[in-house]
């Protein structure tokens, strides 16, 4: 009598799937600057749409992109790290990924969330570790903007008018970065700088990732809605119009 084999698990049988169509598609592009990276696949892809997929992506991405921020402006500013009373700036920094992952409120913000947050931290006269206040409270806006979710699948229904007004808000919050000046007549925080010494606009730069990323989910979004309808007025007229004829 054969003996039974055990049914092959369905993350191996996707993996299996996922590295034949990798194979397929290999690029003859060139990778002298680095290669573009694929996430693994996990099984509650399942239940994710393509636009699930790049939403989960962005919002990953962008949060990256503030703590990359974070850590930029707490080497411009180091003042401000030192206020926590921690020995390091990456402990400093180490202190907001968790906050910001656990989406654990954050003291000096007073208990203030989403835009009210962010308003606080950029305050000529906030006292606090401005850097982290500032990072964290923009991680929190764009989170409020995507519903309070960092995953998205099947069920969830993103509003892209949120979506892009969170966009509108980063710009704000650069701008007045920028332009606000605190008690002492200084910039809140050092940031980008133009000068005879040096040109560094990396931090406009890397706003600008968060922004396009956002803008470009809102877009899809309103074209998600736009093309159901026009699939559906397609197949409803293709039910009557588009139908092939017998031959013989």
């Amino acid at each position: 009598m054969p003996m039974l084999r055990p049914p092959v698990p369905l993350s191996l049988l996707l993996s299996g799937l996922l590295a034949l169509l990798l194979a397929g598609c290999a690029s003859t592009a060139p990778t002298s600057r680095g290669e573009a990276q694929s996430a693994a696949m996990t099984s509650s892809e399942l239940a994710q749409s393509d636009v699930n997929r790049m939403a989960t992506l962005g919002m990953r991405d962008n949060l990256d992109s503030l703590l990359r921020l974070g850590d930029k402006l707490y080497r411009r500013n180091p003042a401000e790290w030192r206020k926590t009373g921690l020995a390091s700036r990456e402990a400093a920094l180490a202190r907001l990924r968790s906050a910001m992952e656990s989406r654990t409120p954050w003291p000096e913000l007073q208990g203030k969330r989403d835009i009210a947050a962010l308003s606080l931290a950029l305050a000529g006269d906030f006292k606090g570790d401005r850097v982290a206040a500032f990072i964290y409270a923009s991680a929190d806006m764009l989170v409020t903007a995507h519903g309070g979710k960092t995953s998205f699948y099947l069920t969830d229904a993103l509003d892209p008018q949120y979506i892009y007004n969170a966009a509108r808000n980063i710009e704000i919050a650069v701008w007045l970065l920028s332009s606000r000046r605190n008690s002492a007549g200084q910039p809140l925080l050092l940031a980008d700088e133009i000068s005879e010494r040096e040109r560094n606009l990396s931090f406009e730069r890397e706003f600008g990732k968060v922004i396009g990323r956002l803008d470009l989910l809102a877009v899809v979004l309103t074209e998600k809605y736009r093309r159901a309808v026009i699939t559906y007025v397609q197949n409803l007229l293709g039910g009557t119009f588009l139908q092939f004829l017998p031959v013989r």
